[in-house]
């Protein structure tokens, strides 16, 4: 196990870690959380080694191999493959020794090396190296090609294979999600759950964090909180912490309020003196219990857009490319007002490419793209981030898009993305990636757009910042096309789901259950043997459907006929609830000769509220099961 005892830990001046203490069991798998620079990052440095404690200690058990994402990838000549192979240092160090004795001649270490290579099965380690490669999104033909060739975020999915490569007894995960489409993420999900190994996770994705974690280590004010369950477990738990730890502060508080106004009437009388000092070390010696805080920092939303022209975009019988190269074909949409759509498809599939066409970035080969003259796009993408100015400030980003705005006016809105105080004015170099996200879509809200184009935009945002975005989003009166791997935020603002596949660009009509199961179906068909015709495959396709969909028939049956019974039985009584609060509303209803109705009518009523408060929880727990239900029908057959 690992124990966390009395651990603290400073940078510069600032207290990350003050006597925290924590224990991690083997096997669990933990999603580490906490707010942008509370140390989680540094948590992980100090397990790693890499940093030592200002007092305190971390104790890992002494045989455990560690396993952690590289933040930076060589620019190397060797194969993707044999990069992530690499990460197999126990098969490596026993190929280098293999080399060795077979150039000594060394027979009999030769079969010791040989047997401890079947050991740890190393002749499947290509093929296990190419399986990950596959499930994080490259082709079969990038397998062979150098590792130097990729670019900056598909190195760091070779890092993340390179990590899921080595047999390790504790998998150390920083945002792993950060560079990966909602496909991949998918598969990552189902990959972590059935390795055999102790997790811990840092990301602000709720539902990674859901479908992958066990338990979950909140660092807040200082100090490491422990929940025995993943991050939806961790948010009911700690609102109950923090309900009886406001209300241990109220009675503390009302305890110091006594024992203050007993010295204050009595230290200054010669005959009390002794009491009053007995409350003033009783006071000095009472631990203070802090007040609990739930409010955000961050407060913003998206003004209502001066013209909110429809439509706002067309686009007729349109061609997308770079060259000669046709990417997506004959496309026709029609962006009306109010529409919120989430973008799907899987990588390389061209949703970057119809984006930047919507931005008005990329041309069209063929056809036309016609924009409203009242169109103010906001546009956020990853790159945008390195178009920042590091030597200006939030402030001054802010005046380049509008020089007559007033300065205060200004740092009253940038407050709401919590640049307050000297960081809205100073150079941001030193800017986390989370707080130059924060900055980018400052700029964005403060153009006051009609239509949202967002590629990614939670990226490097914590949970705080994305539950923000996702309220103002909820809020936003232009329209929208979002792109992302978060699925709490497409589930929350969009109601309409556009499918890029196979170069063409159609609705998708159902959720992103539904989505999931299509693409298990997918994949599962692409895995299979070739048949002898395109007509078969769809065949193939159309079978599994049917499988996952009566699987899911049969087994979700009893809990979807609990759901049923429950909404019909809330509807009569909302039925009854109805009936009597139109009675309570009026007048006659109060006289004397209807009391004993009204007495009648009154228990009714909450009779019928407190069945109701009691089946709609149960409804809350129902449909919950039924989710989870299904993702783990989807995952077995994605394992199958």
């Amino acid at each position: 196990m690992i124990e966390i005892k009395n651990l603290t830990l400073q940078r510069g001046t600032k207290v990350l870690l003050n006597q925290a203490t924590a224990t991690i069991n083997p096997r669990q798998r933990v999603g580490l959380i906490g707010k942008n620079g509370t140390g989680k990052s540094s948590l992980f440095a100090l397990i790693k080694g890499e940093i030592a404690a200002d007092s305190g200690e971390i104790g890992l058990p002494k045989t455990w191999k560690l396993a952690a994402v590289a933040q930076e990838t060589p620019a190397l000549d060797i194969s993707a493959l044999d990069y992530v192979l690499q990460g197999d240092t126990e098969l490596q160090h026993l190929q280098t020794a293999l080399q060795q004795a077979e150039r000594d001649n060394n027979g009999n270490q030769i079969a010791e090396i040989h047997a401890k290579l079947d050991e740890i099965d190393a002749y499947s380690a290509p093929a296990r190296a190419a399986k990950l490669l596959s499930g994080l999104g490259f082709s079969q033909e990038e397998h062979a090609k150098a590792v130097k060739a990729f670019s900056g975020g598909w190195r760091m999915r070779l890092n993340l294979a390179q990590a899921l490569m080595c047999r390790a007894d504790l998998l150390l995960l920083d945002e792993p999600t950060n560079h990966l489409d909602l496909e991949t993420v998918l598969w990552l999900e189902t990959h972590l759950a059935n390795l055999p190994c102790t997790q811990i996770i840092i990301s602000h994705d709720r539902d990674f964090l859901n479908a992958t974690t066990t338990h979950t280590l909140e660092l807040s004010a200082q100090k490491l909180h422990s929940y025995g369950g993943n991050y939806d477990f961790y948010l009911k738990e700690r609102a109950q912490r923090l309900a009886n730890q406001q209300a241990a502060y109220t009675k503390q508080q009302a305890h110091i309020k006594h024992l203050q106004s007993f010295i204050d009437r009595f230290k200054a009388k010669a005959t009390k003196a002794t009491q009053a000092q007995s409350r003033i070390k009783a006071l000095n010696k009472l631990e203070l219990i802090a007040p609990a805080h739930l409010d955000s920092e961050f407060h913003f939303e998206f003004a209502t857009p001066e013209h909110l022209p429809n439509p706002l975009l067309k686009l007729e019988q349109v061609d997308l490319g770079y060259g000669n190269e046709i990417i997506l074909k004959n496309i026709n949409l029609s962006l009306e007002n109010g529409a919120r759509y989430g973008l799907l498809g899987v990588n390389g599939s061209g949703k970057s490419t119809f984006i930047k066409a919507l931005a008005g970035s990329l041309n069209a080969q063929n056809g036309q793209i016609i924009q409203s003259n009242q169109l103010n796009i906001g546009y956020f993408a990853q790159h945008q981030l390195d178009t920042l100015r590091d030597d200006q400030s939030p402030v001054w980003h802010i005046q380049k898009l509008s020089p007559e705005a007033k300065e205060q006016d200004i740092r009253n809105f940038l407050g709401g993305f919590h640049f307050v105080g000297d960081m809205a004015t100073q150079p941001i170099e030193p800017f986390s990636g989370g707080e130059k996200a924060r900055l980018a879509l400052a700029m964005l809200v403060w153009q006051k757009p009609n239509l949202l184009l967002l590629d990614e935009p939670t990226n490097h945002l914590d949970l705080d910042m994305r539950h923000a975005l996702t309220m103002a989003l909820q809020g936003f009166q232009g329209a929208m096309i979002l792109v992302s791997h978060d699925r709490s935020l497409i589930e929350a603002t969009t109601d309409q789901f556009l499918l890029i596949d196979s170069g063409s660009l159609k609705t998708f009509d159902g959720d992103l259950n539904d989505y999931r199961a299509w693409r298990l179906a997918q994949e599962n068909a692409l895995a299979a043997p070739a048949q002898s015709t395109q007509s078969q495959n769809r065949k193939d396709v159309k079978r599994l459907e049917a499988q996952i969909r009566q699987e899911k028939a049969k087994r979700c049956k009893p809990i979807q006929q609990k759901i049923d019974q429950a909404e019909k039985e809330m509807a009569r009584l909302q039925q009854k609830q109805a009936a009597c609060d139109e009675f309570l509303s009026q007048e006659s209803a109060y006289l004397p000769e209807n009391k004993s109705q009204l007495q009648e009518k009154l228990a009714q009523a909450a009779e019928v509220k407190v069945k109701l408060a009691q089946l709609e929880e149960n409804w809350l727990t129902w449909q919950d099961e039924l989710e989870q239900l299904n993702l783990a029908i989807d995952a077995e057959f994605a394992s199958h």
